[in-house]
């Protein structure tokens, strides 16, 4: 199977957060076919191995199976691949899987795991399994779309909330104001406060930034009810215990319930996975550039917990992430696949030059 069949196959299996299993089934097979040893966990993360089981060192590739909700059906559009998963993050996934397979003859001492984790798009479940159960590698390389010549170093941090009002009916001619007035004012004080702790602050990942995800009204026509739910992107070393607690300030009486966070996480650049992935896109014509992104992703919640040189690579626009338009080139997604190769050939020799 070409390398891009093997993606096109992948996009044909659907794997919504909480029902990646027919995908995984199938990656397990394809995983073992590769060499891989390969099994899932607990959680139901694939997880794949290659190398010497008893290696003093270990490589982890971390991508994820899931995706957001939608269809779009695969097809090839001048050398485009298009399908749901295509950019975040089954393409970065195939090329752990293809990229380690061929490194494999070539690692000696070192032991490389690659991991397709589950509900990376919904609540974590599969990175915060693997942080709590597994011991830190020594090196980790996160599925993300970078572009083949880019390297990411960090993501922004991540507040999730639901607001939820009611209060008993009136007429709106009446001088009461009603729930989705008090909830746009709740909203207001999020706004202004953003807009305050961004002033003289540098670059989106440093800037909190509120996003509006929903906002309902409705009525049982006794009271009436809004709810609104509000995602806010957190910069480097921002207190989130510190906005919850504003929130509540601001709340006049509505039930806030926080669904989830995520600290702000970034890597340094003077790392092996860094450097090796510098000499690689170089030799492969490319200029490497470094990126910051206004997400989240699992290296927030592993990076804090095994605190070892990590970094996010893989083929796509990140831009086409979660929308009708998702695809890949082609060109892209091979030359990631060389790229990824050339530098785990590097890591391994690096690590069997220091150990002797």
């Amino acid at each position: 199977m070409h390398d891009a069949e093997f993606l096109e196959k992948l996009l044909t299996i659907p794997s919504p957060s909480g029902g990646e299993d027919v995908f995984a089934d199938y990656l397990v097979s394809q995983m073992r076919k590769l060499g891989f040893r390969t099994q899932r966990d607990e959680a139901g993360n694939v997880v794949g191995g290659l190398g010497d089981p008893n290696a003093p060192r270990e490589i982890v590739l971390l991508g994820h199976m899931d995706t957001v909700p939608g269809f779009i059906p695969v097809r090839w559009e001048e050398g485009n691949l298009y399908g749901r998963g295509a950019v975040d993050a089954k393409g970065p996934l195939a090329t752990f899987v293809l990229a380690a397979a061929r490194v494999a003859p070539k690692l000696g001492r070192a032991k490389l795991t690659v991991i397709g984790a589950v509900e990376e798009e919904s609540h974590g479940w599969g990175a915060h399994y693997l942080a709590q159960t597994m011991a830190a590698p020594d090196y980790v390389i996160i599925g993300e779309p970078s572009a083949w010549d880019c390297i990411t170093l960090g993501y922004k941090g991540m507040l999730n909330m639901e607001y939820r009002l009611g209060q008993p009916g009136g007429h709106s001619a009446g001088e009461a104001a009603g729930p989705a007035e008090h909830a746009v004012t709740f909203w207001n004080h999020l706004r202004r406060y953003a807009f305050a702790y961004n002033q003289n602050r540098t670059g989106r990942f440093n800037t909190i930034d509120p996003a509006l995800r929903g906002l309902q009204t409705f009525s049982d026509g006794l009271n009436d009810f809004v709810e609104m739910n509000i995602v806010a992107r957190l910069p480097p070393d921002f207190p989130i215990t510190h906005l919850q607690t504003e929130m509540w300030d601001w709340a006049n009486g509505a039930e806030l319930k926080f669904l989830g966070s995520d600290p702000a996480y970034r890597s340094s650049k003077n790392t092996l996975p860094v450097r090796a992935l510098l000499r690689s896109i170089r030799a492969a014509g490319g200029k490497p550039r470094f990126k910051l992104k206004t997400g989240t992703s699992d290296m927030n919640t592993v990076g804090p917990v095994w605190e070892c040189p990590i970094v996010a690579y893989g083929p796509g626009d990140s831009s086409l992430d979660h929308t009708p338009r998702e695809h890949i080139h082609v060109d892209e997604f091979t030359r990631s696949i060389g790229v990824l190769e050339k530098a785990l050939e590097t890591m391994a020799a690096y690590e069997a030059r220091a150990r002797g």
